[in-house]
């Protein structure tokens, strides 16, 4: 099987990285079956995607006459054994939870060809773990997409200690022709890629807005505007280069004592747990989202934001 002749995709989970698979499968021609075990989110599918869709005709990114096509190649099932009728490659996106993962895993390849990828979207577990159940493991795999999936163009390949070269190859294959930007990483270790990198500079973050350096509002601000600008551009290791490596090693050498490497939570990150203020999902975190509208307006503003990034990148590849 190569990555051309796959066309049956199945999506198992359809929160808000799942939904978002769907639609990026789906938009590549692809024919989607998925199913949740929540029959509201079940229901809202149609109408999430065709928001999405919608602010992407905004962005001139997408034709209008197009979204009812999309929508007609996905099937939303009743049952996950349903869902997995025929597929080639499964995409699955359940909660973060590794027992839950580890029993899916072992439960979906009952229901499929033995050739059938699976391929799970979680951004902490590896493929080792996962499928410690799996009676075919050479066929299992980490494909880790970013929020939005539809719209941020890197996915992290990761095989699993028992993952097949040819499971690695068609996986990053399949990625690149629905037009995402695979990276495949040569070592499985916890947090991937981004997220340990994305994770030493919140650290950072945290302990600087503890210590009071800037509000919540300017250290977002200046990251935006320095380097979320910088790095959309160039990646760290050319900014390197354009300044000197030498430069950066003395750099290096006056602030790695400064820079915190606690291993210890953020105070601050600790109170607003205590408090129940986990971010968006509870109207508040490091800012307010509970005035009525609010959430919608910033997710709305977060979307138009990256579309525009997207269009700078493909203009950059035409």
């Amino acid at each position: 099987m190569s990555a051309t002749a796959i066309q049956n995709i199945a999506v198992i989970g359809l929160g808000t990285i799942g939904h978002s698979v769907v639609q990026m499968f789906a938009t590549a021609d692809c024919r989607v079956r998925c199913f949740d075990p929540s029959p509201a989110v079940r229901d809202g599918l149609a109408r999430r995607i065709r928001g999405n869709l919608s602010q992407m005709v905004d962005a001139s990114l997408f034709i209008q006459e197009d979204i009812e096509t999309v929508l007609g190649q996905i099937t939303i099932c009743d049952t996950e054994k349903e869902a997995l009728v025929g597929a080639e490659f499964v995409s699955e996106a359940a909660s973060e939870d590794l027992e839950l993962k580890q029993v899916l895993f072992s439960r979906m390849e009952e229901s499929v060809d033995v050739e059938t990828i699976l391929a799970s979207n979680t951004s902490t577990h590896p493929m080792t773990h996962i499928a410690e159940l799996m009676k075919y493991p050479a066929r299992a795999i980490v494909t880790h997409p970013f929020n939005p999936p539809h719209i941020i163009p890197v996915v992290e390949v990761v095989p699993g200690e028992k993952t097949s070269e040819k499971t690695t190859e068609l996986a990053t294959s399949l990625l690149r022709r629905v037009g995402k930007q695979p990276v495949r990483l040569n070592k499985e270790l916890p947090g991937f890629l981004v997220n340990r990198i994305q994770m030493a500079m919140v650290r950072e973050v945290w302990d600087l807005l503890d210590q009071g350096v800037a509000t919540a509002e300017d250290i977002d601000l200046a990251v935006k505007g320095s380097l979320g600008f910088r790095l959309a551009g160039v990646g760290p290791l050319r900014v390197c280069d354009f300044a000197g490596v030498d430069l950066w090693a003395r750099v290096f050498s006056n602030l790695a004592n400064e820079i915190t490497s606690t291993n210890e939570l953020s105070s601050g990150v600790r109170t607003l747990i205590e408090n129940g203020h986990c971010g968006t999902k509870s109207g508040r975190g490091f800012f307010d989202y509970s005035a009525p509208g609010v959430l919608e307006e910033q997710v709305t503003a977060r979307d138009r934001g990256f579309l525009e990034v997207l269009k700078l990148f493909h203009q950059r590849r035409s």
